[in-house]
């Protein structure tokens, strides 16, 4: 087997590095709880916790992280988990960015090589409406979905601590992007991300300046090259998708009300009809993937927040709440109401 077909099954198999989980156990001893047996309930080896040249699946780590918080009573588990962990965890990876010659070469190491930490996490830079701002957009990619509250709020930690080592110990992003309603007080969060924090978002992330992707770093191009050459030798997996990068995009424009095909190909530096001849040969069309968004999103949020149906539709794009209902019948074969009841019920 070579080192693609590995790779290409850990993809498939939906793994994730055993440093997602440094300092699980610590934590979980500290306020109360039995980490062994929360690890095994989902199937983890307790000696597999933190370490990088373990393999785990990705759904346990996320079943161990977030009923660690609700066993121990902690509904900020996954903020206090990520005071333990920084850009350690991501191994080479973390490495290669360090190298870069500035912040913004750093974050295109994150977005290129992450599937080395698990293919199921990715780091992109998106647009904003405001040009003087961009989007950090983070992703989890799980289908079907697993609930991720902790994890999200983990990766949001994590994320924090590493914008920090680039940008400094003091740095402060412009605001903090949650997709759940809050877990604790809002303060708390302004406490902790020393940055306003919005609610029920369509996407994970960080706003922060453009200006701050110039901010020179370490430049030692050597090592960087040498890295990301040992990095490319070892990932061997498509993670820069066509249709995943349109996906991302329809998602930050929806909201927006100037969601078209021809603005998605402008934002990749393509023609309109380049887009959709190369959507057509992943086997998709624009039209599909705006449909397949809006019900991924729709579903999320129906789950996972209070979000009330009018502003619901128009995070969606839609101007009316009826096109929501109808939609949500296409789709779940339910109104979106009896879909969020039967999910919180279920």
């Amino acid at each position: 087997m070579t080192s693609r077909d590995k790779n290409l099954m850990i993809y498939d198999m939906g793994l994730i590095r055993g440093t997602s989980l440094q300092g699980y156990s610590e934590l979980v001893r500290s306020l109360g709880g039995d980490p062994n047996a929360l690890l095994r309930a989902v199937k983890i080896p307790p000696s597999a916790a933190g370490q990088f040249d373990t393999y785990l699946g990705h759904r346990g780590v996320i079943g161990a992280i977030e009923s660690a918080a609700t066993v121990t009573g902690t509904p900020d588990f996954g903020r206090l988990l990520a005071q333990r962990q920084g850009i350690e965890i991501l191994g080479p990876i973390g490495a290669a960015a360090r190298t870069a010659r500035n912040f913004g070469e750093a974050l295109g190491s994150f977005r290129e090589y992450l599937a080395v930490y698990s293919p199921n996490i990715q780091a992109t830079v998106q647009p904003h409406h405001d040009h003087h701002y961009i989007f950090l957009d983070l992703r989890i990619v799980l289908r079907p979905r697993p609930a991720l509250r902790q994890t999200l709020e983990l990766t949001l930690g994590v994320t924090l601590n590493i914008l920090k080592l680039f940008l400094g110990p003091t740095y402060r992003p412009v605001s903090v992007h949650v997709p759940h309603e809050a877990l604790t007080p809002e303060r708390e969060y302004r406490r902790y991300f020393g940055a306003p924090a919005r609610f029920g978002e369509p996407s994970c992330g960080f706003t922060i300046l453009a200006a701050e992707l110039d901010r020179p770093l370490s430049d030692d191009e050597t090592a960087h090259r040498a890295l990301r050459a040992y990095l490319d030798s070892i990932s061997g997996v498509d993670h820069n998708d066509l249709d995943e990068s349109v996906q991302r995009l329809i998602s930050h424009l929806l909201p927006t009300g100037g969601l078209s095909i021809g603005v998605v190909a402008r934002q990749l530096d393509l023609h309109p009809r380049t887009l959709q001849r190369r959507l057509a040969d992943q086997g998709t069309t624009f039209e599909a993937l705006v449909d397949r968004t809006r019900m991924d999103l729709a579903d999320r949020l129906l789950r996972e927040t209070d979000m009330p149906m009018t502003q619901l539709a128009g995070v969606l794009g839609y101007s009316e709440q009826s096109v929501l209902v109808w939609a949500s019948r296409r789709w779940f074969g339910t109104t979106p109401t009896h879909r969020r009841r039967d999910a919180q019920h279920g």
